[in-house]
């Protein structure tokens, strides 16, 4: 009989986006993989990853007892039918449930892997905080169950510690999810002073800074810049509204061009990419950027300072503060022979800490594989 490994996510295409080389070398070590999904989005390509699919449906947002419980006991079912060796959570509510329900259902080797603390520990509003209130105990309960909990940046780890969120000894630190650089080409830069940012449309990644120091500088510069955005505008409450993005579509300030699968082309048309978010766990779209040899602007925070060496590969910014974003861009501006140098420093450094291979062999080192 095979060994089992099931792999519990909250959003399928980030199954087949960021861990199908995982899954890949999980295969390599000889277990059938089970992937858990909230629907059946995407489901042709996670089946190209050679794994099995279960739609366990889940509230993304929020916590809701009924739906939550829900979603803990479908967990727990499934892991009692296909009783796997293994099993690995990620982001919030599968890092929580999953860990909870594989030790209900008394699965011998249960791995936690937060991706980033996201909006519930960066938004101030008074929601956020009951919420954040509410998922500090929830992780306290998860993480107990957990026998490996693995982080993408040090500061996050520092931070679970010193709210007594986890124990120190069960703890371990990767560099982000890693990159495949074989998918990516380095290719020339453009004539135009272009910079890019790709994420989703939300407030905390910072887009509201990138679209009003893209206003200043395209304000002073005119046709010799050029300012580039690429995501989704989703129904999250920290989303922006497509209302709110239109006036700088309209008064050409920023190229919108809404959701792609095909990420490497915008990147080409890039000189620099930019990425003024409030916290990541490891930001997948710089590392994509480092691999394509483009430099960075990204801020001084945890998770995106990682990605960084500052003036080696790019600049760090403080989080919210569009008067420095707006001094590095300018920097790039008039002096453009430094693109292509930090560009090479980019590659370098991502070849050094962030290429997929060595995350995934730290990643079955520290589950025991």
């Amino acid at each position: 009989m095979s060994k089992k490994f099931i792999l519990v996510s909250n959003k399928n295409r980030t199954v087949y986006n960021f861990r199908g080389d995982l899954i890949a070398e999980i295969k390599r070590k000889g277990y059938e993989v089970i992937v858990t999904g909230p629907n059946t989005d995407n489901l042709e390509q996670i089946k190209t990853l050679g794994v099995r699919f279960y739609e366990i449906p889940m509230n993304k947002t929020g916590i809701n007892i009924f739906s939550d419980i829900k979603y803990l006991l479908a967990l727990r079912k499934l892991f009692k039918e296909e009783r796997p060796d293994a099993m690995l959570g990620y982001t919030v509510k599968p890092v929580i449930y999953g860990a909870i329900a594989a030790k209900m259902a008394r699965v011998a080797n249960i791995n936690s892997m937060i991706t980033g603390v996201g909006y519930l520990f960066v938004s101030k509003t008074m929601k956020a905080r009951i919420l954040r209130a509410l998922a500090r105990i929830l992780y306290i309960i998860g993480l107990k169950c957990a026998d490996h909990v693995i982080f993408q940046n040090r500061d996050d780890l520092d931070e679970f510690i010193s709210n007594g969120l986890v124990k120190r000894s069960k703890c371990h630190v990767v560099n982000g999810s890693g990159v495949n650089m074989a998918k990516y080409t380095v290719t020339s830069f453009p004539d135009r002073m272009t910079f890019f940012m790709l994420s989703r449309a939300l407030i905390s990644k910072g887009v509201r800074e990138y679209f009003k120091a893209a206003k200043i500088v395209k304000d002073r510069y005119r046709e010799n810049v050029r300012f580039m955005f690429l995501g989704a505008i989703e129904n999250m409450p920290d989303s922006i509204s497509k209302e709110e993005l239109e006036p700088y579509i309209e008064d050409g300030i920023i190229d919108y061009f809404g959701e792609s699968k095909n990420v490497s082309e915008y990147f080409d048309q890039c000189s620099v990419f930019v990425l003024p978010s409030y916290r990541e766990g490891t930001p997948r779209t710089v590392l994509e950027a480092m691999s394509k040899g483009r430099p960075i602007i990204t801020t001084d925070a945890p998770g995106c300072r990682s990605t960084v060496l500052e003036g080696q590969n790019g600049y760090l910014v403080p989080v919210g503060n569009i008067e420095k974003l707006v001094e590095k861009m300018e920097y790039f501006i008039e002096h453009p022979d430094f693109v292509e140098k930090m560009g090479r420093a980019s590659y370098e450094l991502c070849k050094d800490r962030f290429e997929v291979d060595k995350v995934n062999a730290a990643m079955i080192r520290i589950m025991n594989l």
